[in-house]
């Protein structure tokens, strides 16, 4: 049970003021623990991280299959492999495995997330060998360079909406996978 408190209340301190916001005294304090009792949880800050990246993105990863799954067509696919992942950027968890990706973590969590990443990619490579991709897994790495793109597009703030930035997202991704 504070195991689970702790994970929500870092959470909301990741998507609130970044990995800067994420210290064991503000998640004491959000949690009416003691500083020491979360210490009795996680032995560090990449812990925490580790930890969140380990529940969150699972369930986020289960979204994007989901909608894939819902799509009709190799290019319906890649359209939903798009849009689901650039709707998912105001969620707490995307929010979270963002701030966790820019910040400081050992060799071993951050091979668990390039892992998971992995996972994402590989979500996307049967649609675009349907469409006749001859490398589709390099296919599908670039497919996820244009999203990444999106969601730092979303995350700065940028001059155009979150729609716009979408829709141009989109219509790169499907231009490039038509070839």
């Amino acid at each position: 049970m504070q195991r689970g408190a702790l994970l929500d209340a870092a959470r909301t301190l990741l998507s609130e003021g970044g990995t800067e916001a994420l210290t064991f005294p503000a998640l004491a304090e959000r949690t009416g623990l003691a500083r020491s009792s979360v210490y009795e949880y996680f032995r560090s800050r990449a812990a925490v991280v580790e930890e969140l990246c380990a529940v969150d993105f699972p369930v986020w990863a289960a979204e994007v299959e989901s909608a894939m799954e819902r799509a009709g067509t190799p290019e319906a696919k890649v359209e939903a492999y798009v849009r689901q992942q650039l709707a998912l950027v105001g969620d707490r968890r995307h929010r979270a495995v963002v701030a966790i990706s820019a910040g400081e973590l050992d060799a071993g969590a951050r091979e668990k997330i390039r892992a998971a990443h992995g996972g994402l990619i590989t979500m996307i490579v049967e649609a675009l060998a349907a469409l006749g991709h001859t490398q589709p897994r390099l296919a599908a790495m670039l497919l996820q360079g244009v999203v990444d793109a999106a969601v730092r597009r979303i995350e700065l703030g940028a001059a155009e909406s979150p729609e716009e930035i979408t829709e141009a997202a989109v219509a790169m991704a499907l231009s490039g996978v038509r070839g």
